[in-house]
């Protein structure tokens, strides 16, 4: 998409590049450096407890950005909590609900296809609370085995959280049939739309989950924010999960009382400049036809991916592509190790992963110690899947 690259300044401050990592970091457009600039220039103040203009003017712009996200996904305001991203919303969501939700012997059901932040805070809170943690495998073709799934699901099971897309296979997730296994032995349910909020269209509403969280610069905006979407039924129910400043009512010598909704989830100064641009990206997401972009990454990666089975027969794909699949290719080499291709691409200016991505019990799984991915996205074209193509077949000469 030619016409929505030249929104994007990093491309102009480095002629040539190739971006092919947005699963790991989206870049920013203008309008979202823009108005994370106007607030430190024009509105710098804290949110909330003045009672003077500029903190009031802040305050509107902070609150407005909460607006436009709740909006965008269909949630209340009160639903809709800002967090420094996905992992610290599932961080949340794991010390918060295990309380109300998990005692010894109860199960909390992921998929082997994680991101470490969707197991580490389950493996904490099994810790914690005597609960434990297991995952539903894959089948032949790298999709979940969901046949599995019914099987694992049991009265013992109280939480599930996977994925909405995985970041390693790009495939979007059966969430409305996990989602409804959930709901037979009344689970609750966490999405880690990390992936998902950037390529798909969100309804909280209408997946009934319980929590989804996302990472704000996954989606144009910028690192160090995200949001959490809870249920408010049962966020009234939860305990805070940090103390501290704008998540209190009153606190006494005696004890303390929490603030309302959103407020009792968002203890102390919160990232405003992040806040405000990442409110800006969601102006600048609702400019694009989702469908349209979908497709535009899903012809990228099947481009590829054709082009790595006539001329690479070293190459080995992760997963085949199909109608669950956004577009990202993750692969291995016979004879190049993933960090030594992600260095050649590196000298001709293309960006790819290279790793475990924060997923080492897939790549245990398939029986390696990191792979590489290339990650298209709307500011990619033809010509970047090209370079790329051009750079593996570099670095096949110097490994040959």
């Amino acid at each position: 998409m030619k016409h929505l690259r030249a929104e994007f300044p990093i491309f102009a401050a480095h002629p040539g590049l190739v971006y092919l990592d947005s699963a790991a970091t989206s870049q920013k457009p203008q309008i979202v450096i823009d108005r994370m600039n106007r607030y430190y220039a024009e509105e710098n103040a804290n949110v909330h407890r003045g009672v003077y203009e500029l903190s009031e003017s802040a305050t509107r712009a902070f609150e407005g950005s909460r607006a436009v996200i709740a909006a965008a996904i269909h949630a209340s305001l009160e639903e809709t909590i800002f967090t420094r991203g996905t992992t610290e919303a599932i961080n949340l969501v794991a010390h918060s609900l295990g309380q109300i939700v998990l005692k010894p012997g109860d199960e909390i059901l992921l998929t082997i296809a994680e991101h470490h932040s969707n197991i580490v805070p389950w493996q904490l809170a099994a810790d914690r609370f005597g609960a434990k943690v297991r995952f539903i495998p894959l089948n032949q073709d790298r999709r979940l085995d969901m046949q599995e799934a019914a099987r694992m699901v049991n009265s013992r099971t109280k939480i599930m959280a996977f994925a909405h897309i995985s970041n390693v296979l790009g495939i979007e997730h059966p969430v409305r049939e996990l989602i409804a296994l959930a709901k037979s032995v009344g689970a609750a349910t966490v999405i880690d739309g990390a992936q998902g909020i950037a390529h798909l269209p969100v309804n909280v509403r209408e997946l009934d989950c319980d929590f989804y969280a996302f990472s704000g610069h996954k989606v144009f905006g910028p690192t160090g924010i995200g949001i959490l979407y809870g249920r408010k039924s049962l966020l009234d129910r939860m305990p805070p999960y940090m103390g501290g400043g704008d998540m209190i009512e009153k606190v006494t010598v005696n004890g303390s009382t929490w603030n309302i909704l959103p407020s009792k989830f968002e203890a102390g100064t919160p990232n405003i400049a992040g806040a405000v641009g990442l409110g800006a990206a969601f102006e600048f997401l609702k400019g694009l036809d989702l469908g349209k972009t979908l497709a535009h990454d899903r012809a990228l990666g099947l481009g590829l991916v054709n082009e790595l089975k006539r001329h690479f027969p070293k190459v080995r794909l992760m997963v085949e592509p199909g109608p669950d699949w956004i577009g990202l290719v993750t692969m291995s080499h016979e004879t190049i190790h993933p960090h030594d291709l992600a260095a050649i691409c590196d000298t001709e200016q293309v960006c790819i992963r290279a790793g475990h991505h924060c997923a080492q019990p897939l790549m245990e799984l398939f029986g390696l110690p990191a792979t590489a991915r290339v990650a298209p996205f709307v500011y990619n074209d033809e010509n970047d899947m090209d370079r790329f193509v051009a750079a593996l077949h570099k670095a096949e000469k110097l490994f040959a």
